[in-house]
């Protein structure tokens, strides 16, 4: 396939696919994280995201970003070359991985390279749609050397995600950000839908050029390490140990720059973050249970179930998750399953290793 080009300049692509993805466990350990696990098709979210990419940004362009400890895994699945896993010495926030990563980019295609930004579990209904949005935000980058995001339009008022504020069109299908708003309550939520708000989805847009000079203008937290890295050879441990303090992409570069657009994106998008987002994107029966494996459900409805290595028999009960693997049991309800996070800092020592 010929790499897309945008004005003579070659697109890239960035996948983001670091975390423990502890809302998942006990399927998910730090060994064995959700992106390298098939929870909603056949092949991990990690393949899943790359292939979703490819008609737009091939391989030889695709990098993926990690940590150190799950390199290996994911050179396993990715399908891209091994030179384009890139790793994290430490965690500190998107910031810095995506300036490291633009970096990178800008050695390889030029500071005229546009860089697409994806993280690695997510599921995508419509893919057409998916990829046209992006294209769209390629375009859009570099004709107006601006940093574009595309913002999902909410089918619920979620208080999980974060919020952007639309503003005025400066192009059909094109507008500015009027601002970014942390996670809502439902309440919140709920007038911000009806009020035109998108979800904050974390696609990113941009020539790699615009935004490292965003970064340089805007961000002190990581300019300065960037700049000792450079200076040192492009050394990431150089880079990442220099970073004074981990921040988000969106606060440390796109709050406080003046050149962030935003398309509106309808395409089925969906963070497989918790164990309810199963319950939306996998199939269900009639009764509205996403299951996977041996599962018998009975009078009962809306649940969500994995099964490995036995199976479970539902009967009467509603609004449950249900995992099991390698002879443990993990009941808890759909609501309490975006809590796990916490559940999992607290198991004790014998439990939390015996899934490692």
């Amino acid at each position: 396939m010929t790499q897309a080009r945008e004005g003579g300049a070659a697109r890239w692509a960035l996948v983001l696919a670091g975390g423990v993805g502890s809302r998942f466990w006990p399927l998910s350990t730090p060994q064995r994280p959700k992106q390298l696990l098939p929870l909603v098709g056949e092949r991990t979210l990690l393949e899943e995201t790359i292939r979703r990419l490819t008609p737009l940004v091939s391989a030889e362009c695709t990098l993926v970003l990690t940590s150190e400890a799950l390199a290996p895994a994911v050179r396993a699945v990715a399908g891209v070359p091994e030179g384009n896993v890139l790793t994290e010495p430490r965690p500190a926030g998107t910031a810095a991985a995506l300036t490291w990563a633009a970096a990178e980019i800008e050695r390889r295609g030029g500071s005229s390279a546009v860089m697409i930004c994806v993280h690695a579990d997510w599921a995508i209904g419509d893919e057409p749609a998916f990829r046209s949005a992006l294209d769209h935000a390629a375009s859009a980058a570099a004709a107006r050397a601006s940093l574009v995001t595309v913002g999902v339009v909410p089918t619920r008022p979620d208080p999980g995600f974060g919020y952007i504020c639309p503003g005025r069109a400066v192009e059909p299908g094109v507008l500015e950000v009027a601002r970014f708003v942390e996670k809502p309550n439902r309440e919140r939520a709920e007038a911000m839908m009806r009020d035109g708000y998108l979800w904050n989805s974390g696609i990113f847009v941009w020539r790699v050029g615009d935004f490292l000079e965003e970064v340089r203008q805007h961000t002190p937290e990581v300019a300065p390490a960037l700049t000792a890295a450079l200076v040192a050879g492009r050394d990431p441990r150089v880079f990442f140990e220099g970073v004074k303090q981990p921040i988000s992409v969106d606060v440390g570069v796109l709050e406080r720059s003046e050149r962030v657009l935003v398309i509106p994106g309808r395409f089925g998008w969906d963070d497989v973050g918790t164990w309810a987002a199963l319950g939306r994107v996998r199939p269900t029966d009639v009764d509205g249970n996403a299951t996977h494996g041996a599962v018998l459900a009975r009078a009962s409805h809306d649940n969500v179930v994995h099964a490995e290595g036995g199976a479970v028999v539902l009967y009467g009960v509603s609004d449950l998750v249900v995992v099991t693997r390698d002879g443990l049991t993990l009941v808890t309800t759909v609501e309490r399953s975006a809590d796990l996070k916490a559940l999992v800092e607290a198991l004790p020592s014998w439990l939390a290793e015996r899934l490692s």
